[in-house]
């Protein structure tokens, strides 16, 4: 059994920062691709950024030059730096990974960016 556990969202005013977490646990053999996605209410779930084992990341143009995706794959865990948070951030954030061929998500953290 694998769980995906995400901490970190919460309120903060246009322009601040917020850093969110994902810590995989249970049985992990092989972790690979490891990723944050955000669904703000109705519109679809996007891609924020993921990042490989071996630190290539890939992100979404929205985010670009604000967010920052890292990983610590002694700890299993991925992080997600937000800078110059825009009140269009605001969305569920999701944790995803890839275990072997399998995906699994976080429960989301919720971030919302004040006017």
């Amino acid at each position: 059994q694998v769980q995906l556990v995400e901490s970190g969202g919460g309120l903060v005013e246009a322009g601040g920062s917020l850093r969110v977490s994902c810590v995989a646990s249970g049985s992990i053999f092989t972790l690979n691709r490891m990723g944050w996605y955000r669904q703000a209410p109705g519109k679809q779930r996007e891609l924020v950024a993921d990042i490989t084992t071996s630190g290539h990341s890939n992100y979404g143009d929205s985010v670009k030059g604000r967010f920052t995706i890292s990983r610590d794959n002694a700890k299993n865990t991925v992080y997600l730096q937000m800078n110059s948070l825009k009140p269009e951030d605001t969305a569920v954030y999701s944790c995803n990974a890839e275990i072997g061929r399998v995906g699994y998500w976080g429960q989301g953290t919720q971030v919302t960016v004040s006017s």
